[in-house]
């Protein structure tokens, strides 16, 4: 540190040493507890709100712990209805886009251009229905076979047309 008196630097040490020679503790020029103590003594006292008793509240907690616990016991021992209801939504599909496309596909099967497309797409969802038989409960199966009709429907459309 450089003043404009003394142009030299000062040390780490020494400036350390100036930095403790300006700590002082002062003590208060007089006792602050008993003016600390008057003003809590002075103060208004909190009020305490009534304790309630707990036993109104606890007839209904057991019985809502009870509810929960036949309704989980309930809803683990159904059995799934998932599984037939996705099988039957993936074959209604099929019936309905093998119809649509039924009368389409003479004209779009001429269409050596989109033959192979045709074909890809006809392969894709006899696996996803394969796929859905296995895992009967992969909502998102039957989402991706809806996707592959679409597709084949579009593109066998864009066959008959050209």
């Amino acid at each position: 540190m450089t003043t404009p008196h003394d142009p030299t630097p000062l040390s780490d040490d020494a400036l350390r040493w100036q930095l403790r020679a300006l700590r002082q503790d002062t003590p208060p020029s007089r006792d602050l507890w008993p003016d600390i103590a008057a003003k809590l003594a002075a103060a208004p006292a909190p009020t305490v709100a009534p304790v309630r008793p707990h036993r109104r509240v606890a007839p209904f907690a057991l019985a809502a712990s009870v509810l929960l616990a036949v309704t989980m016991t309930w809803q683990l021992q159904r059995t799934p209805e998932g599984d037939a209801l996705i099988q039957r939504e993936a074959a209604a599909m099929t019936r309905d886009y093998t119809g649509a496309l039924a009368q389409m596909d003479a004209q779009a099967k001429a269409s050596a251009d989109y033959a192979p497309a045709l074909h890809a797409l006809d392969q894709s969802a006899a696996e996803i229905r394969h796929a859905i038989a296995t895992d009967p409960q992969a909502r998102f199966l039957l989402d991706q076979l809806r996707r592959t009709y679409a597709r084949r429907l579009a593109l066998t459309q864009r066959a008959v047309m050209t």
